[in-house]
């Protein structure tokens, strides 16, 4: 996708208990089990914060109805509880995103999708929080 094109980076979770760490490679299977091409996330944010990539950047997603042509996809692994590892890598990963697609707004699944509360957090006031956003 090319830089200008590129309206959003979603943040997503795994909706996988909060104990549990799964990796890219095992979003990539269960996504593969749905019909899909792959893993639909550009990004995988385990709970140890280490970042796994999934689809290539190039590569439209398949995270979120109506805007997969337009927008990167970012997954924390998790449903309610996010480790401060995964959230500080998170917000290191979306700075750099920023920088590569300038024109992208951060907004959480559900605020594209009314019907998902994914990723069972305001987004809005993380990123206010994180990077004194208003």
């Amino acid at each position: 996708m090319k830089p200008n094109s590129v309206k959003y980076i979603v943040i997503h979770c795994s909706d996988t208990p909060d104990d549990r760490e799964h990796t890219a490679a095992d979003i990539h299977r269960w996504h593969k089990e749905f019909g899909w091409d792959g893993i639909g996330y550009h990004a995988v944010v385990q709970r140890s914060g280490k970042i796994e990539y999934g689809r290539p950047l190039y590569w439209p997603g398949a995270h979120v109805k109506n805007h997969n042509s337009n927008s990167i996809g970012v997954c924390l692994i998790g449903r309610h509880r996010f480790e401060q590892f995964q959230l500080s890598a998170l917000s290191t990963f979306i700075k750099n995103l920023q920088s590569q697609f300038p024109n992208a707004k951060v907004v959480g699944h559900n605020e594209l999708d009314p019907d998902k509360t994914c990723p069972n957090f305001d987004v809005q006031a993380w990123l206010k929080a994180q990077f004194s956003y208003s």
